[in-house]
């Protein structure tokens, strides 16, 4: 069930191809299975056919919460990177220091982990429903395997204080309110909102282009903002925070 070492190294690979999958989703054509437009389209004629609002209104509730989805994948990925580093978040290995107790991991063991899967789902919206279906499916089983592997390594590295950590912290489902002691990391929100640039276009897709009703120029601003984030991630630096909990 865990994921083995290749899948870590190739995990954003991995992930990119579920969704182009989702996107594309080619069994549409080809067997017929679902119809080609996208779940924000579908949501508010399955409102309006509810009778719960007017068309115009169901596309504007579909839109804020494809919004509001967007958004707390940001604050997911942003804060989680901000306490972590990006040299850890990105790197091709898994890394152990320090648990991490502090910012996002007092409450969740695996915010990053849980801001790719939200921001997904986010990014679900443009897609056909069958595609969101089976991209946000089968990405929560890659992205449970990656979490299992992590913990069995980050066990054998760190021994007593990660079993502490695991019986304190939920794996998935944040806690409101945590019982650990604060840390003495300090957030690095610049190099975080560098590195997450790519979550942020999804964010600035939907909340400031789908009320044109346009699929594909969301689509567009989508590709932009991970185009420009392959280059941020490029240029900037990364320096070696290995802290990892």
């Amino acid at each position: 069930m865990r994921a083995s070492a290749i899948e870590f190294r190739l995990r954003y690979v991995i992930i990119a191809a579920l969704i182009t999958m989702g996107f594309r989703s080619p069994w549409i054509e080809a067997w017929g299975l679902g119809q080609r437009r996208s779940v924000l389209a579908w949501l508010a004629l399955e409102l309006t056919r509810m009778g719960v609002a007017q068309f115009r209104t169901a596309a504007a509730l579909a839109i804020v919460t494809g919004t509001l989805v967007a958004a707390l994948a940001v604050v997911l990925r942003v804060w989680g990177t901000a306490y972590l580093g990006a040299f850890t978040v990105n790197h091709l290995t898994m890394q152990a220091g320090a648990v991490r107790t502090d910012g996002p991991y007092r409450f969740v063991r695996n915010p990053l982990y849980l801001g790719t899967w939200t921001i997904t789902a986010a990014m679900a919206f443009v897609m056909p429903p069958t595609g969101a279906l089976m991209t946000l499916v089968l990405l929560a089983v890659f992205l449970l395997r990656l979490i299992l592997g992590e913990e069995a390594f980050l066990r054998d590295k760190l021994g007593e204080p990660y079993a502490v950590y695991l019986a304190s912290v939920p794996r998935i489902v944040p806690r409101l309110r945590s019982v650990l002691p604060h840390g003495d990391a300090r957030p690095r929100w610049g190099h975080a909102l560098l590195a997450e640039v790519n979550v942020i276009g999804v964010l600035v897709a939907l909340a400031g282009f789908s009320w044109s009703y346009n699929n594909w120029r969301i689509i567009q601003v989508i590709l932009i903002g991970l185009g420009v984030s392959l280059v941020v991630r490029a240029l900037m630096p990364m320096e070696g925070d290995q802290s990892l909990g």
